[in-house]
């Protein structure tokens, strides 16, 4: 029952992420950047069995996600999501029921095969800004570890921060967040975009960086700080949702997209599904 667990942990936090009105990110509420909720749907539907693949490496996960993605709708729409939660569905698959300390033994464990796949699915995905490095080369064979290369890029790019911190942001901002917001707002939909906004304020999208340089990033992240202040105190979230979504608006049609909130928030999401489900599941229930 496990693999078919943690799939559905991993489609559950892809679908929740989806059913919150994220600004500037893909939702239910409104498409954005060429893409549709329904490709991401689809999306987390053909990447849940080879990210949930009992036994297999973090780097075969990473591979057979992006493969099977591009097999269903043939595009990018998941590759910071699948480098974030394959980590966390490995750490799932071993018989502990710490996830964190199950996760900080998977990320020791990486290698240089963990770490070529991953580079043929990063090569794959080509997301945007993928350009050549003059070192760990993602076009080039291997030759670290695949936290090594991660810790290599940890200044540049949030996702493989969280290699090289054990997923501090996850474990350390993003759940202490959504618990929280689950506590205050009881509806997943708004404690989800509680915890979105809590990535977006806390420091700049590392997408956004890459794109469209440090002021842009910046005044994306005042604004979200803005928001989050704003959804802390109300007790009718909804009533701030017209304003949110004039917002969402605008960053799509200057084409900026916080996706690293966004991949922070499923893996978030899958972190906690996991917390709840796996106790349970290695006692029988």
């Amino acid at each position: 029952m496990r693999p078919e667990r943690i799939a559905a942990a991993f489609k559950w936090a892809c679908l929740a992420e989806l059913d919150a009105p994220k600004p500037g990110n893909v939702h239910v509420f409104a498409a954005g950047h060429r893409m549709t909720a329904d490709e991401f749907v689809a999306s987390a539907e053909a990447a849940a069995a080879p990210l949930s693949a009992e036994g297999t490496r973090v780097g075969t996960r990473i591979l057979g996600a992006v493969e099977a993605t591009f097999a269903a709708i043939g595009a990018n729409t998941n590759l910071g999501i699948i480098l974030l939660c394959a980590p966390l569905a490995a750490a799932a698959d071993a018989e502990t029921s710490d996830l964190r300390t199950s996760l900080i033994n998977v990320l020791q464990a990486l290698d240089t095969e963990d770490a070529d796949l991953a580079f043929r699915a990063i090569v794959r995905a080509a997301p945007a800004g993928l350009g050549h490095s003059a070192r760990h080369d993602v076009f080039e064979p291997a030759t670290v570890n695949l936290l090594q290369a991660m810790t290599e890029a940890a200044d540049r790019d949030r996702v493989a921060r969280q290699y090289a911190t054990n997923f501090a942001d996850v474990f350390d901002l993003g759940l202490p967040l959504l618990e929280a917001a689950i506590r205050q707002h009881v509806n997943l939909k708004w404690a989800t975009l509680a915890t979105y906004l809590g990535f977006l304020s806390a420091f700049p999208d590392s997408h956004i960086l890459r794109k469209y340089g440090a002021q842009t990033a910046e005044e994306v992240r005042r604004t979200a700080a803005t928001f989050q202040a704003s959804l802390s105190v109300t007790k009718h979230p909804v009533q701030i949702l017209p304003e949110l979504l004039d917002w969402d608006a605008e960053l799509k049609a200057h084409g900026i997209n916080p996706g690293t909130s966004a991949d922070l928030t499923v893996a978030t999401l899958f972190a906690q599904r996991l917390q709840i489900i796996l106790p349970s599941e290695r006692n029988g229930g």
